[in-house]
């Protein structure tokens, strides 16, 4: 029987196949055939979720890494149509050759656009969206073969710019992007209340303002990015020091498996939330070496974004694989919670169908498009229906 597992091997899955596709005809007849069959399709990019997004027991799995690339790019409107499975360091190059660059990234840049657009994936920036925010446009394989194209305006584009993969297969995303542009990266160490009291001018005052506080030392690396019309320095610096490309400065190289857990609150209670973590860290959890990150995503009107309607801190806590995380992800929940936090949807939680409702204010008109498009649920795995109304 196949095996699947995700990028850290914590998650794993057996399913009746796994079935990597090289075109969207190929996607189109094999979601056909198993639709028929009457059994579940889930898709994965670059399977980097901590949560059991793709898991599909007793279904098939497609593996969309070969329908990746550039298809197309509007000039005038600063906008590119890219395959799903493409993965995010792959079209660096390729959209800054035709002058173009993602508004904002995050830390990793390992994951496919298909994976970063389902759990609505970002990095830092006041002022920034999340990748789903960027979706303009989609093509869409449904259970009975059928593409489906949607853009601005149509209610299953507003639903389904994250989408989870539970609307169907999304096999091309048209992206908003920029005119290409170069960044300065500058980073140091500070003690923990230095840099909580000057968080606010942090955000403030730069493009990107992000820190990884490490309990033990108790100290934390601080990290801003601007935008330069300064001419790319290579070979590229270390780490916090860096001078180029938007997408040569923005990703890290994170090879340890980790799991890690990351909620979002509002802007306005993330200095709080923080220090309650810390308090948490230094009481409870003294053994615990990963870092807290720290970082502002801007708000968007996307349904299931964690950033909907609201300025947004995104706080993640980490543990090596291997460590049993439930008891400190669960403390760590509950602070999270306290401030009127919402989950990440690939990272690890806890929560019920009953409480991510809570919590969502479009949670129930985003089901009803869901089951209007995939009303036999072909495109939910038993984790995902088990969250369904």
């Amino acid at each position: 029987m196949p095996r699947w597992r995700n990028w850290s091997g914590k998650l794993e899955s057996r399913p009746a196949a796994i079935h990597f596709a090289r075109s969207e005809d190929d996607v189109c007849a094999l979601v056909k055939s198993t639709a028929e069959q009457g059994r579940r399709v889930r898709t994965v990019g670059a399977g980097h979720s901590h949560a059991p997004l793709v898991g599909n027991d007793d279904g098939v799995i497609l593996d969309l890494q070969g329908l990746a690339g550039l298809i197309d790019v509007d000039d005038e409107a600063c906008r590119a149509t890219v395959w799903a499975g493409s993965r995010i360091y792959a079209l660096g190059n390729v959209l800054n050759e035709r002058g173009l660059g993602f508004a904002n990234q995050g830390d990793i840049d390992q994951q496919a656009i298909a994976g970063v657009t389902a759990t609505g994936t970002h990095g830092t920036g006041k002022n920034l969206k999340n990748f789903s925010a960027a979706v303009t446009g989609f093509r869409l394989v449904g259970a009975d073969g059928a593409v489906l194209d949607a853009g601005e305006g149509d209610r299953i584009w507003q639903a389904a710019r994250l989408h989870l993969g539970a609307f169907g297969v999304m096999t091309q995303f048209e992206l908003q992007l920029l005119p290409r542009y170069r960044l300065r990266e500058q980073s140091w160490e500070l003690p923990l209340d230095e840099v909580l009291d000057g968080i606010e001018p942090g955000i403030e005052q730069n493009r990107h303002y992000e820190f990884f506080w490490y309990p033990q030392a108790d100290s934390a690396r601080v990290k801003m990015i601007n935008e330069t019309d300064e001419g790319p320095v290579y070979p590229l610096a270390e780490e916090g020091a860096r001078l180029a490309w938007s997408h040569e400065v923005l990703p890290n190289h994170r090879p340890v498996p980790h799991t890690e857990m990351e909620y979002s609150v509002p802007r306005a209670r993330g200095r709080a939330c923080l220090e309650e973590i810390a308090r948490l860290l230094r009481t409870e959890f003294r053994d615990v070496q990963w870092p807290v990150e720290f970082r502002t995503v801007a708000a968007d009107d996307v349904w299931l974004s964690t950033a909907y309607e609201r300025e947004t801190v995104t706080l993640s806590v980490h543990l090596p694989l291997g460590e049993d995380d439930a008891p400190y992800y669960r403390a760590c929940e509950e602070v999270f919670l306290a401030h009127e936090g919402r989950p990440h949807w690939g990272k690890v939680h806890y929560l019920n169908g009953e409480q991510l409702a809570a919590v969502h204010p479009r949670w129930e008109d985003w089901w009803q498009v869901r089951d209007e498009v995939d009303p036999q649920g072909t495109f939910l795995n038993p984790y995902l229906a088990s969250l369904r109304p």
